[in-house]
């Protein structure tokens, strides 16, 4: 696969996980929440299983019960994001919830240094600002005008954060379509407890989001983590974020094209802030740390 073909697969998977978010914000109307994460992360597993079976076949080594017990403790800080997530649409707008959630590119370095140490590249923080600054702007100028939704969106972009921090730590086992499989299961499961005691389980209800469900759990959920998977293997990391990170822009052109969504110009210019932040993050330490190169030296004429 050349870097072209890898670069279009994770601007694919940019463009699933963007109109994923109108698939999410639709299904409310019908189930709760809770019951729509689970049932959507139990298709997700289902999906990417025989993949799973598959690598677990080519890898030299087994699994141990250690590695599972963390691939079930990425799929509980999976399961959070994704309530908040879920939640914070039912108050919040899909062009929103799409930009807001990409904060976690961010969020990532920052928890790197509180948790574990890790100092990163200057020029986070100045890109942290930038984030601050676009929420300010995307709210309308008036932190009062943030809704609840949004603060949920932003907290559920920390979990996010976490799950990437803990991916890298899980990146060890070689075996990344297990882990998704693992971490999607768990939070099956953990959806179905909670939707079991919160929430109105009716099928008629569940017919009514057959599609919503079939989309964010066989594309956004099972597929496009897929695609990010094989996309990565073909190109740099940095190039990599660009792509993956236009699912914001996605969610906001989706947001408008089946929902009406619009945004002013003070929040366009917001969203700008808070893109140019993201690829700041992943663009900048690629060029600071590249040395150049010496120029040839003219041989000597004889």
């Amino acid at each position: 696969m050349t870097r072209i073909q890898a670069n279009l697969l994770l601007l694919l998977a940019g463009v699933i996980w963007g109109m994923g978010f109108v698939a999410q914000s639709t299904a409310m109307a019908s189930i709760g929440p809770f019951l729509f994460i689970a049932l959507r992360a139990a298709i997700a597993s289902l999906t990417i299983l025989p993949l799973a079976i598959a690598e677990g076949r080519q890898a030299q080594r087994k699994l141990q019960a250690g590695n599972y017990l963390y691939f079930i403790m990425v799929g509980l800080t999976l399961f959070v994001g994704l309530a908040l997530q879920q939640i914070g649409l039912i108050t919040t707008s899909v062009t929103n919830a799409g930009f807001l959630t990409g904060l976690y590119v961010v969020l990532v370095p920052i928890i790197g240094v509180l948790i574990f140490r890790a100092w990163p590249h200057p020029v986070v923080w100045p890109s942290a600002a930038a984030c601050l600054a676009g929420i300010f702007l995307l709210s309308g100028g008036k932190l009062d005008a943030l809704k609840q939704g949004d603060w949920l969106v932003i907290s559920a972009a920390l979990f996010w954060a976490m799950q990437v921090i803990l991916i890298g730590r899980a990146g060890r086992t070689g075996r990344p379509i297990m882990l998704t499989c693992v971490q999607f299961a768990t939070a099956a499961l953990a959806g179905f407890v909670i939707a079991g005691l919160v929430e109105d389980i009716r099928w008629d209800a569940i017919a009514l989001t057959w599609k919503e469900l079939l989309f964010t759990g066989v594309f956004s959920s099972g597929i496009a983590f897929t695609l990010q998977a094989v996309g990565q293997r073909y190109t740099s990391s940095a190039q990599a974020a660009i792509f993956l990170s236009s699912e914001a822009l996605f969610a906001a052109f989706f947001g408008a094209l089946f929902l009406g969504e619009r945004l002013s110009l003070i929040g366009f210019i917001g969203c700008g802030l808070l893109f140019a932040a993201m690829l700041a993050v992943e663009l900048v330490p690629l060029f600071w740390n590249r040395k150049p190169v010496p120029a040839p030296i003219a041989e000597a004429a004889e």
